[in-house]
């Protein structure tokens, strides 16, 4: 950000991170919210895997790629792409499924946690 914008902020009485969210976003990742919310679990992995949600460092693809994969009876994957998620160093607030906001790295951990829940009771 140059000197000019932040000067600007400054004299508008406007914080930088008010003006820097105004702009449109052009580093927007697909997350697959629709074919997750339809139920459409393949689709949603192709769409994520095609969009480099594997290689990405996007807490909320790697989550919703997690999600797609159990719900696709792949859950080495899932726990793959929920490790991922709870140790990219980029971090964010998610709006969850039931509308609640939390920490990415929070949410990963708590998908994490669950999936390995989840594992321990099918192993017993």
């Amino acid at each position: 950000m140059s000197l000019s914008v932040l000067l600007t902020a400054a004299l508008m009485g406007q914080s930088v991170i008010s003006l820097a969210m105004d702009q449109p976003r052009s580093d927007v990742t697909e997350v697959a919210y629709r074919e997750l919310s339809e139920g459409q679990s393949q689709a949603a992995v192709r769409k994520l895997e095609a969009n480099g949600a594997l290689r990405s460092e996007d807490p909320a693809a790697l989550i919703n790629l997690g999600a797609a994969y159990i719900r696709a009876g792949q859950g080495d994957k899932a726990l793959a792409a929920y490790r991922a998620a709870a140790a990219t160093p980029e971090r964010y607030d998610l709006e969850l499924a039931d509308g609640s906001w939390m920490d990415s790295r929070q949410a990963a951990r708590m998908a994490l946690k669950g999936l390995m829940a989840s594992r321990t009771v099918a192993t017993r």
